[in-house]
């Protein structure tokens, strides 16, 4: 179970919500923001203290892309593939990051500087081909700009 420190910023997050259970996608995100990734004890844990069943917590970390279950880079890439971006050149944006880093979706570089994923829509075709670098959005994605991402962020 979570210490009493951190059920107290837990309770900070639950206390805005008229049902405690509500509050999982937030506690979630808090918890993924202080430990890097969420983990099936987590989810138990998490769980408890919203006393509902693991599996709930479990269906939610498994669904959404922004939740990871294994330590991620410091620097992580999620390029969307759907049709806007497939469209406008998502395929070659993603063989440029694993020839430019060395890794396939869900991998991470051995330095652990960088990790990426492909996701599905974020929500932002407008700025096709794109991506979410960390939490920030970066749109009408080239070879050059995955370059200077990746310099900038070395």
């Amino acid at each position: 179970m979570f210490t009493a420190e951190y059920k107290q910023e837990l309770d900070k997050i639950t206390h805005k919500y008229e049902q405690k259970r509500a509050a999982l996608l937030p506690l979630l995100h808090s918890v993924q923001e202080k430990e890097g990734l969420i983990t099936p004890q987590t989810e138990q844990n998490l769980a408890e203290y919203l006393e509902v069943p693991v599996v709930h917590v479990h269906e939610v970390v498994s669904f959404y892309h922004l939740f990871h279950q294994k330590r991620i880079g410091k620097c992580h890439f999620s390029v969307c593939q759907t049709t806007a971006c497939a469209l406008r050149g998502a395929e070659e944006i993603i063989e440029h990051i694993q020839e430019r880093l060395k890794i396939k979706p869900g991998e991470t570089t051995s330095d652990g500087k960088f990790s990426f994923g492909i996701v599905e829509c974020l929500g932002a075709c407008e700025l096709a081909p794109m991506m979410q670098c960390n939490k920030e959005y970066k749109g009408f994605l080239s070879k050059k700009k995955i370059d200077e991402l990746i310099e900038d962020n070395s």
